[in-house]
């Protein structure tokens, strides 16, 4: 049972990044209470039951690596790891549907990239002396656009780094931060194809991430309050003193704390001159009630198409479009209509527009250029008892799941050693 003396952690945000938290916290015998205004948990994780195409979709479908060691954990903790899917080796689907070109990309597990001197595993048209601007990417010194560092021209660019980069900073990538590029690179073709299998979770995202992590957060006793709004948080004497939540305010105990873990504009309205990412980027998701033909792989990247990455799962097909904001006045129907004929004419399928659905998330991540980049605010706050979470915050990634565990875990580490820090600074 929690020790009551160590006092409550009250987590606003039932997203990965406040469950993370949670997680975190209670595996340690703490006591933890989790608040989320919506009447799901998961935040861009959900999994939900879609009317119009009578399918359970997801709001987003995310891509794991085998190198998301925290992400990895944290599903391990949870029980949830076995509910991701991947190849056994780092490999990569791709299709150019300007030239009708396909291909797969091959990464050697080991550090040193023999992939690049192997023709069926390197990207088309590409020799191996077209790699090397990118160990100038791994040493990168402050944070430049990533056009200041790479030649952002060119089959390799195109054909891989283009693609990569979009879908991990959600931003077109030669304007985005060259330092989260850069990291994204360190951890993982630098550590070898180990690092680089990609995972799925073929019955969602909501379903692997957050439905387990809720489970186990009822096995330790941890309440998830759902439809639970804050209003607003409550200070004195250099800490949170109370939650508001409009119909009852909740006094907190000398050692309770609060992990906000909310999207970036939601904290700035929470907390005061809190600095943070306000240039956000969207995505467009589509889904189409339609049985993958055999022999498709789990995961195909598209080069020069509307759609961007294809997911085949069981009954469905999703897509992904990263740094879509010119998507988002489209009427919907036009929409599903240009992606659809991407989806056909890679997988040569002659149906007609199957049932569909469109999700569209204007403020999906924060826009990953140096500037924004500079605004992420580390754990810590001006508050003794307050700590943030959330993949906008400093944790030297994208916003990404992984970036999201790591911020859970870095509040918990601040959480866990609050009370010798305030005795310090008394």
């Amino acid at each position: 049972m929690p020790s009551p003396d160590r006092g409550t952690v009250h987590i606003i945000g039932a997203g990965v990044a406040g469950l993370a938290a949670a997680v975190n916290l209670a595996g340690r015998g703490r006591a933890v209470v989790v608040h989320e205004a919506n009447a799901q948990a998961g935040g861009r994780c959900r999994t939900f039951h879609d009317h119009a195409t009578g399918m359970a979709i997801d709001n987003g479908t995310h891509l794991l690596l085998s190198g998301n060691r925290a992400t990895l954990a944290y599903l391990d903790r949870i029980g949830a790891s076995s509910l991701l899917e991947g190849p056994a080796e780092a490999e990569f689907d791709f299709a150019d549907l300007a030239s009708g070109e396909r291909w797969t990309m091959r990464f050697s597990d080991g550090r040193f990239p023999w992939w690049i001197f192997d023709t069926k595993a390197r990207v088309p048209k590409t020799h191996a002396r077209d790699y090397l601007p990118l160990a100038r990417l791994l040493w990168t010194t402050g944070d430049r656009k990533l056009a200041d560092i790479i030649d952002c021209n060119g089959p390799l660019y195109e054909r891989l780094i283009a693609p990569v980069f979009l879908a991990a900073l959600n931003i077109a990538p030669s304007s985005g931060s060259a330092k989260l590029a850069s990291t994204i690179l360190r951890e993982t073709l630098a550590l070898g194809g180990k690092a680089c299998r990609p995972l799925i979770a073929p019955h969602g995202i909501g379903t692997t991430v957050i439905e387990p992590a809720l489970t186990y957060l009822r096995g330790h006793g941890v309440p998830v309050l759902l439809g639970h709004v804050l209003h607003c948080l409550r200070y004195a004497d250099g800490g949170v003193s109370a939650l508001d939540f409009g119909d009852e305010t909740l006094p907190l105990g000398e050692n309770d704390a609060v992990i906000l873990a909310v999207p970036a504009y939601a904290a700035r309205t929470l907390v005061p001159d809190l600095q943070t990412p306000s240039a956000f980027r969207g995505i467009v998701n589509a889904h189409f009630r339609f049985d993958p033909p055999l022999g498709q792989p789990r995961m195909l990247g598209i080069v020069n198409g509307t759609a961007e990455w294809i997911f085949t799962l069981p009954g469905r097909i999703a897509v992904t479009i990263s740094d879509a904001d010119r998507f988002f006045d489209l009427p919907r129907e036009q929409l599903a209509a240009a992606i659809w004929r991407d989806v056909a004419a890679v997988m040569e399928i002659s149906a007609p527009l199957p049932v569909w659905q469109i999700v569209r998330e204007r403020r999906a991540t924060f826009a990953a250029t140096p500037e924004e980049n500079a605004k992420r605010p580390g754990a810590e706050t001006a508050w003794r008892n307050l700590f943030l979470a959330g993949d906008w915050t400093a944790t030297g990634l994208p916003a990404t799941i992984e970036g999201a565990v790591r911020s859970g875990n870095r509040a918990a580490e601040r959480v866990v050693s609050m009370r010798s820090w305030g005795r310090a600074a008394a």
